[in-house]
């Protein structure tokens, strides 16, 4: 089968080793547990703008890492009495946001719930209040790259940990039937989310990006990962350093806390995502999972998964 990457065979073995440090749990038990100090304090604002079905969408406002403000959208289809409810959580992808509230009419329509947050500082209506020590180039990739504790993805894991908090707390909400999913950097986020919170039950993730950091800097030619290329370039001494950084953030590392199923997407021609990263993380998952594998797409919006998602999450949920 066609790949740009190793043939499929190969790709369905692929375990490289891991990454992950044995601070791995530690650091993510105490950056969740430092957040979770700050009140979340959500905030509804009803979002009168939008004339269309019968939903009830909200300008949502929650703290997540560090307090810092994040904003994104709460949707409720039908009346906001309404109880056991599924819900959705989306992530997305690299300099995108929160985009419209039909955006996600597929769902709603589908009788879920649906929390759709900004990623910090890219596109939305959310800035990046973290500070960093060291110089970065273009993009969010290398911000904070020389210390776990400043690297800007520990703020955008956080993030995405404390709306499934907000969604956890909500009362309309069956908390047995929660997803998670988002396409590329969207998709590396789902990962994090339900490796790092076990409540997640389901999780599709979506051509996923941040997973096998250093192959995918190796191989990619495109970015984002050429930020990181383009960073080691000006400090090739740093090269230990990042990559040490990066191991707390991967993808194939985190994906061993998944609990719940899962559900992927891959395109042997991802030149950005390349296969091999995204099977890297797959492969170590050890909860029931499945990956749809699409031999002639590159990095893309795959419409044939965007409808096996919504069969999934039907299945999954009783719907």
């Amino acid at each position: 089968m066609a790949s740009i990457d190793m043939p499929l065979e190969k790709l369905r073995a692929y375990k490289p080793r891991l990454t992950a440090k044995k601070d791995l749990r530690s650091f993510w038990n105490k950056t969740i547990a430092d957040a979770r100090k700050h009140p979340l304090s959500p905030q509804l604002k009803p979002f009168r703008d939008f004339y269309g079905a019968k939903i009830e969408a909200f300008d949502l406002a929650f703290s997540g890492f560090r307090g810092d403000r994040i904003k994104g959208w709460y949707l409720v289809p039908g009346s906001a009495g309404k109880k056991n409810l599924p819900a959705v959580v989306v992530y997305h992808g690299y300099t995108g946001g929160r985009g419209r509230v039909w955006d996600y009419s597929s769902w709603l329509l589908m009788g879920c719930a649906v929390a759709v947050m900004d990623t910090r500082g890219q596109g939305g209506s959310t800035g990046n209040m973290m500070g960093y020590s060291n110089p970065s180039v273009r993009g969010w990739m290398t911000q904070g790259i020389l210390d776990k504790n400043e690297y800007y993805y520990r703020g955008v894991y956080t993030d995405a940990v404390r709306i499934l908090d907000f969604v956890f707390s909500r009362p309309e909400v069956d908390k047995k039937r929660v997803a998670v999913t988002g396409i590329s950097q969207g998709g590396g986020i789902t990962i994090a989310a339900a490796g790092l919170d076990p409540r997640v039950s389901l999780a599709m993730p979506d051509i996923p990006y941040l997973c096998n950091f250093q192959r995918g800097v190796e191989l990619s030619p495109c970015y984002p990962y050429l930020e990181i290329a383009d960073y080691l370039r000006m400090y090739p001494e740093d090269l230990e350093k990042v990559y040490d950084t990066l191991s707390h953030f991967d993808g194939m590392n985190l994906a061993q806390g998944i609990k719940g199923r899962s559900v992927w997407s891959v395109g042997l021609w991802d030149d950005i995502c390349p296969p091999s990263t995204v099977f890297a993380a797959y492969n170590r998952v050890s909860a029931r999972k499945e990956i749809r594998v699409y031999p002639y797409n590159k990095h893309e919006v795959i419409a044939s998964f965007q409808a096996e998602k919504i069969k999934c999450l039907a299945k999954q949920f009783g719907l």
